[in-house]
């Protein structure tokens, strides 16, 4: 044969095995990464070559820090040739080659001086990892069957492996890969150099940034596949970037977004247990919960037009609770019902809530005549929103204090319309729901009260990243399979990446737009969002504080009779004393977690009011509890009392005892306070001090709570 031939033989034999390069270097500036590039340095400045064991878990690119380390060292300009240790024969002939084949050279022996890498070495059958194991100690080989004299390798051996492996330790330089779990610092590092890397091939310039909500969402993830898996995450969600882009028709080329948006990442959650899935127990529930004509029909046939005859009743009949039914519907039957259906379904009201009712009947009016509203806002927009969110819901509670507005029907028809107006110019200006997502003040407070909730609605990132590149649950899009034509999530929210509650209203689109049956509605045990490891999303604690304000402010009587100082009502008198004594008293709560701030660290203060919701829930429904046990019943005499005068107590009608109505209270009281007791028990059972101090604080703040409530609200 000629030695042409020779050469194309053996380039043919080795060009499977070749190690080109390595595929990049060890990314992060934490103690951990600084320690295994000092071990790759140190192992490739090693002059005498010693063999190298590099082990840690799945998915760490181990073979990639082997070569790191070949390519590092004088020997970069040899040979590297990897082998797959779970693919090699029983008796290693692939690598040693056999006696009855002498004529053709064995890979080992043709490899040289160059490097070895042996990945997978736990996987490594045992006669052949034993051969291995003697070439790592001695340098010597033969091939199968051979009774020659053995052969001396003159190269450098590397082994990767899962774990640490014994009978090599005594004959190589061990090097253990820390997993990206314990290296939680980095990963915005990992993420950042991802993405660049992705955007270069795309031609995007500059690199679009990662937010910083983004790291911290994802650095509660344990990342079981490491690197492995945090490079499908980001493959995964320049992809859905890129779909948003071409459904939006961007015709740029050269230049990508200049920001990811947070809902493109999204990793498998952390394994569910104790969820009944609904669906799959009755498959004819998820058909008659998906029929467009279901919520056509409701929401545009009974909810909008009761929306407008509840206001023009509001407007036109009586300006007293005790003569208007519609004052009565909303203070008394509204606020405790929406506030019982909490832990039951969630943010349910959301999905057929008249004020986004007629958002979406003027944005699909105002596309019809040519306007077009401005697509979807990415970015972290909570960091902003969530300040005019809270100082909405404040100036709210302020003006419903002061101009009495439970009592004055117009007034409280003005505080509907102008939350719809709210709700009518983000449809406008964006498309989908942008102001129930970021600025409504009941929006926000539904939000946060759904994570105590029974009750979710999720995607199965299995099937999402396996089965679907069209992502119509969260972008919209037309028919698929079984998929219907939606709008996508009025949240611009991906169902996979819902950590909780929060941005899911349980309007069915994705589930209706999915035809891969990734969606699921389940039960759950309550609370399920309230773990140690949850995200806090800027500016909610401060709506929580607000809420719980609330309280103080519809008993706020109790609070002043002391001081002398507090006008005789909040309705009546000079405006700016009352002004003043109501924003006070909402203040009260605020006031005291930031002098918590100067005792305990904000972090561990947010987690600790995250475990006392269900106690502020439990207060805020035994506010409500009296107007609605007391008035609810009256709604027919109310409504028909105009026409009937006195007559109309004959007609049917309920009213609790007050002792009743103490009791529920107290019961509600009581669950609340069980309930934050285990809450602060899941997130502080590692830290027993801070746990007891926690509990300490949830009963006293029961027991006052009990008292400032007590009686009518």
């Amino acid at each position: 044969m000629s030695p042409d031939r020779v050469e194309n033989a053996t380039l043919q034999r080795l060009a499977p095995h070749l190690v080109a390069r390595p595929r990049r270097g060890v990314v992060g500036s934490s103690r951990q990464a600084k320690q295994l590039r000092e071990a790759i340095r140190t192992a490739a400045a090693d002059r005498e070559r010693h063999a190298v064991l590099v082990f840690g878990e799945p998915g760490l690119e181990k073979d990639n820090l082997a070569a790191l380390i070949h390519f590092g060292s004088v020997d970069r300009h040899r040979l590297m040739l990897r082998i797959d240790g779970s693919r090699m024969r029983s008796d290693g002939a692939d690598l040693f080659g056999t006696a009855s084949q002498s004529e053709d050279p064995p890979l080992l022996q043709l490899l040289g001086d160059g490097s070895l890498l042996v990945d997978n070495l736990d996987q490594v059958p045992e006669p052949a990892r034993q051969a291995l194991l003697d070439l790592a100690r001695t340098g010597a080989w033969r091939s199968v069957g051979s009774t020659d004299p053995p052969h001396r390798f003159q190269g450098r051996l590397f082994f990767t492996a899962e774990t640490t492996q014994t009978p090599f330790d005594g004959c190589c330089s061990v090097i253990r890969v820390p997993p990206l779990r314990v290296r939680r610092q980095d990963l915005g590092e990992w993420l950042r150099y991802g993405v660049r890397q992705r955007s270069r091939s795309l031609g995007w310039e500059p690199a679009p940034e990662v937010p910083m909500a983004v790291v911290k969402q994802l650095q509660t993830h344990d990342f079981p596949n490491n690197l492995r898996e945090l490079d499908a995450l980001i493959d995964r969600a320049i992809q859905q970037v890129r779909h948003q882009e071409n459904h939006q028709n961007n015709t740029r080329t050269r230049r990508g977004p200049k920001q990811l948006p947070e809902d493109v990442f999204w990793t498998s959650p952390r394994q569910e247990h104790a969820r009944f899935d609904l669906w799959r127990w009755k498959p004819q529930l998820r058909d008659w919960m998906r029929s467009p004509r279901l919520w056509n029909g409701l929401l545009f046939g009974l909810v909008s037009w009761v929306f407008v005859l509840v206001n023009l009743w509001l407007w036109q009949g009586p300006q007293d609770r005790a003569h208007n039914g519609a004052l009565n519907l909303f203070w008394a039957w509204w606020w405790p019902l929406i506030l019982i259906g909490f832990p039951l379904v969630g943010r349910l009201w959301c999905s057929f809530c008249p004020f986004m009712v007629w958002g979406t009947i003027t944005q699909r009016l105002a596309q019809r005549l040519g306007w077009q509203p401005l697509a979807w806002p990415r970015g972290d927009h909570d960091r902003w929103a969530s300040r005019w969110l809270s100082a909405g819901f404040a100036l709210i509670l302020i003006w419903e204090a002061v101009w009495d507005l439970p009592n004055t029907a117009w007034l409280s028809s003005s505080l509907l319309l102008l939350i719809t107006a709210g709700a009518v110019i983000g449809s406008l200006r964006f498309e989908k729901r942008f102001w129930c997502r970021y600025l409504c003040p009941i929006g926000g407070m539904n939000g946060l009260f759904a994570k105590l909730s029974i009750l979710e609605l999720r995607a199965q990132a299995g099937i999402c990243s396996g089965n679907c590149s069209s992502y119509a649950c969260f972008k919209g899009g037309p028919a698929e399979g079984e998929g219907l034509a939606t709008e996508g999530c009025p949240l611009g929210t991906h169902p996979a990446h819902l950590r909780d509650n929060r941005n899911c209203v349980l309007c069915l689109s994705c589930a209706q737009a999915c035809p891969h049956r990734s969606v699921r509605l389940a039960i759950r045990p309550p609370a399920a969002d309230l773990q140690r490891e949850m995200v806090t999303p800027e500016g909610e604690p401060s709506l929580l504080l607000i809420l719980v304000g609330s309280i103080a402010l519809g008993h706020w009587q109790r609070l002043w009779q002391w001081s002398g100082l507090a006008p005789a009502s909040l309705s009546e008198g000079p405006l700016l004393p009352r002004l003043a004594v109501a924003s006070a008293t909402l203040a009260l709560p605020a006031l005291m977690f930031w002098l918590g701030r100067t005792v305990v660290s904000r972090i561990r203060l947010e987690r600790c009011l995250y475990g006392l919701l269900p106690l502020f829930w439990a207060l805020l429904l035994a506010h409500h509890l009296p107007l609605g046990m007391s008035e609810a019943g009256l709604l027919l005499p109310v409504s028909l009392s105009p026409w009937l005068g006195g007559a109309a107590l004959s007609l049917p009608h309920w009213q609790a005892q007050p002792a009743v109505i103490g009791f529920c209270q107290s019961g509600v009281v009581a669950l609340g306070a069980i309930w934050s007791l285990v809450i602060l028990r899941r997130m502080f059972s590692h830290r027993r001090s801070v746990w007891i101090g926690a509990s300490s604080l949830m009963v006293t703040l029961a027991i006052c709570g009990r008292w400032l409530v007590n009686g009518s609200g």
